[in-house]
Formats: structure tokens, sequence, C-alpha cells
């Protein structure tokens, strides 16, 4: 008998797994379901997984170029850097766009309105082609210009024009991949989304060592490499992603006729996209705001810091996953008119987000310098870059709703209450409270992590309270 039931629960949870790898297999192939209906565990998870593996495949960009340029010296490395911090105006209106984007077509889609979702989707591209033509003419034209304005060097002037020029002379690359992937994920069309970054960063990987370095039978281009090698690569995955929108099986499609500028529907589009902007704006100049206060304790402090933000970043990847996930279902929940099934899916999304956030927190409470030890050895960076990892930790149970319900609202087309939030949280508290608390009271670098903390509480907090008063529900979009 107790070998029977043993027998019986081995096939429940063989079953369970099976289950569950069926899944998993299903979201990296592209689901075909219908999100607003059946199980919404189910929904959240086939979106997450390829939101998840799209996100981390957006950071190793980054990480690619820096490791070989880094083999370039440090004017190079100065030369990306200052050419990233220019890039910033690029990224805060792909990303802006790209939350309006979702919004409208993930309404749509739930309204069963196809036709409208290619609407949207055309001309968000098109208003992303007209904002990056600017650019693409100063990077172009003026590029040691804008160096010299960013107070480089004459050598690096010198060297690394030239890689500044291709970068921002091609930023329409990078717009169009926030702008189309974010049409795939409001259409549902999250493993497109993932797919397209994956081909890019394939490209990018082969071919940065071989330009970079002259492998092989390519040129030794240098810095000059490394700007085309990246271009590259994110021109493929837009091809990609063209290819995929005009592709009729997809959830979504383009048309030739649907291909003309619509001004009504551009306008809701730059509307909405405003609050986007604010909220990446906010958010990265709170973080140039707390390193500018961590640089007084020292470089050690400063790199010690830099390491532990950067596993906290790469760590709540799959958080952000559930979060896109959230407000898609928002969307095409909204869309086809089940206000309670769309709370639903946020709450169960944040359920699921706080019990990963803190089993994270507990690794990071016990384990900091293990983990911090995996970047550096120096026992000072060790010790302050743990001694971070545990502050921040506290407040990932209640931020886990934050991440959740903010995104939520973005999901919903309400882009300016997260701004709001962001504002409140980050600029009118956590500068404040972490200069009082580290230059005033005496805290140093404590103080900057436990302001961090608490604003991060508090954005969950208050996320928690307003998504509660529902007032996305009436949103239109």
């Amino acid at each position: 008998m107790v070998q029977l039931v043993s027998n019986d629960s081995k096939s429940e949870i063989n079953g369970k797994i099976s289950s569950l790898w069926k899944d998993i297999r299903e979201a990296i192939a592209g689901s075909q379901r219908n999100f607003t209906e059946g199980s919404i565990g189910k929904a959240i998870l086939l979106l997450s997984i390829p939101m998840v593996l799209e996100m981390s495949m957006e950071s190793v960009f980054a990480v690619v170029d820096i490791f070989f340029v880094a083999k370039l010296g440090p004017d190079a490395m100065t030369t990306v850097g200052v050419t990233e911090s220019m890039l910033t105006l690029v990224y805060a209106v792909g990303i802006g766009l790209a939350m309006a984007t979702t919004a409208m077509v993930a309404r749509r889609i739930g309204e069963k309105n196809k036709e409208g979702a290619s609407v949207a989707a055309v001309q968000a591209i098109l208003v992303g082609l007209l904002v990056s033509l600017p650019i693409s003419v100063l990077g172009i034209f003026f590029a040691p210009n804008l160096l010299q304005l960013m107070g480089a060097s004459e050598s690096i002037i010198e060297s690394g024009s030239i890689y500044t020029s291709i970068m921002l002379g091609g930023n329409i690359v990078i717009m169009l991949l926030f702008i189309i992937n974010s049409i795939f994920r409001g259409a549902g069309d999250a493993a497109i989304a993932m797919r397209v970054l994956w081909l890019g960063n394939l490209i990018n990987i082969i071919l940065d060592p071989c330009l970079i370095l002259g492998l092989g039978p390519f040129p030794e281009l240098g810095i000059k490499g490394a700007a085309i090698a990246t271009n590259i690569g994110r021109g493929t995955a837009v091809l990609f992603q063209i290819y995929s929108l005009l592709n009729t099986k997809g959830r979504i499609t383009i048309a030739r006729k649907q291909i003309k500028i619509q001004f009504a529907v551009m306008k809701r589009l730059l509307r909405l996209s405003l609050g986007g902007v604010g909220q990446f704006i906010i958010a990265t100049s709170s973080y140039i705001g707390l390193v500018r206060i961590m640089m007084l304790f020292g470089s050690e402090v400063v790199a010690g810091y830099t390491i532990a933000i950067r596993i906290v970043i790469f760590s709540i990847l799959p958080s952000w996953g559930m979060s896109n996930a959230a407000a898609t279902l928002m969307g095409q929940n909204l869309g086809a008119r089940k206000p309670e099934r769309a709370e639903k899916s946020v709450w169960i999304a944040g359920h699921v987000n706080m019990t990963f956030l803190s089993c994270l927190a507990l690794i990071f409470i016990l384990f900091p310098e293990f983990l911090i030890g995996i970047f550096s050895k120096d026992p000072k960076l060790i010790a302050v870059g743990s001694q971070c990892l545990r502050y921040i930790s506290f407040c990932y149970p209640i931020y886990a709703y934050g991440l959740v319900t903010v995104s939520a609202f973005n999901g919903a087309g309400d882009t300016t209450t997260p701004t709001v939030i962001n504002f409140l949280c980050f600029w009118l508290f956590e500068l404040p409270i972490a200069y009082l608390l580290a230059l005033i009271l005496g805290f140093d670098a404590r103080g900057v992590y436990l302001a961090i903390t608490l604003a991060a509480g508090l954005f969950g907090v208050i996320g928690i309270i307003l998504f509660r008063r529902g007032t996305w529900k009436t949103r239109e979009v």
C-alpha cells in the first residue's frame, strides 16, 4: 500500500514536470493561445519566459562590446562610455515609444481588432523613423563636436569620433528594435521578440572580435569595428523583425495599405510615450545622483557598489519579464472588456514575483561575499558590495509588487501614474534621503544603501495603493 502511494506520488510529480516542460517549450516556440481566456498562471508563464530571455539578450550587447573594446585601451573604453551617455536620449525615446506601443497594440488585440493593432504598429514605426533622423544627422556630421562638448580629450576625439558617428548615425536600428519588439510583446508574440535579439547578439558576438581585432580574413578596425559589428547585428535583427511583421501567419501583420501616416493615432502614441520617456530619465538621473554621492567615499566604494548593482540588475531580469507579461495581459484583457481578469492577472504576477524576489533576497543576505567574490577578490570591494547587497535585499518582497503594478499601469495606457510614482520615490525621496543619511547624519555609504531600500519599499507601497484604486479600468487608449 505504501509502495502504491509512493508510485502514485512519483507519477503525479512526473506529470507536473512533463507539463511544465511542455509549457516551457511552447513559450520558447511561440504560443498561439488567447491570453484573455484560460489559466492566468499559464499565460504569465508563457509570456514571461521569452520576455526574460529577450531582456537578458539586451544586456549582452553592451557586455560583449565592452569585453573586446577593453583590449584597445582606456581611450577606446572612454569613447564607448561617452557615446553611450549620448545614446541615453535614444534609449529614453525608444523605451517611451515602446511602452505606448505595447499598450495600444495589446488593447486592440484584446478587442479582436487586428486592423487597429496593425495601424498602431505602423504609426509607431513611422514615429521612430522621424525621431531617429535628426539624431542620425547630428551623429554623422557633428560627432567630433559632440565629443568635444562632452569634455573628451583631443586624442579621444581623433581616434573615437568614427565610433560615435557610426553609433549615432545608426541609431535607427536601436529605435526600431525597441519599438517593433514592443509590437510583438503587445500582440502576445513574445517568442519572436526573443528570437530577434538572439539573432542580433549572435551576429554581434561573432563579428566583434573579427572586426575589432582583425581575426582571420577580417581587417583590424579597432573601435570602428565595434560600431560596425553592433550595427550589423542590430540591423539584421531589425530586418528579421520586418520580415516577421509582413508574415501573414503571425499574431500581428502589416499590409501595404496600412503603411500611411494617421496623425490621430500618432498623436495618441506620442502622448502616451511622454510618460515612458519621463520614467526612464528619472530612473537614469537618480542613479547618476547616487553615484555622485558615492564618489565622495572613494573609488573602492564606488567599485564595490557598481558590482553589487550589476548583480541586482541582472538578478531581477525574471521580475521584469513577469512585469512585462502583466502589462501585456493588462492591455489585452482591458481590450476584451475583462477588467476583473486584468486585475487578477496583475495580482497573480505580483504574488509570483514576490515569492521569487524573496528567495533571491535570502540568497543575497546569506551569501553576498560569494557573489561579489565572483567579480573581484579585493577584500575591500567584497566588503562594500556585500553590505550593499544585504541592505537592498530587504526591500525585495514589497518592491516585487511595485515592479508589477507600475508595469500594469503602463500596459493599461496610463504612463502618467508610473511617472509620478518614479518622481516621488526616486527624486523627491531617494536622493534627498541618501544625501541626508550619508553626508549629514554620517552613515557614509550605508546611508545610500538604506535610501535605496526605503525608496524601493515606498515604490512598492504606492504602486499597490494606487493600483487598488482601479482608475486604470476606465483608461482609453
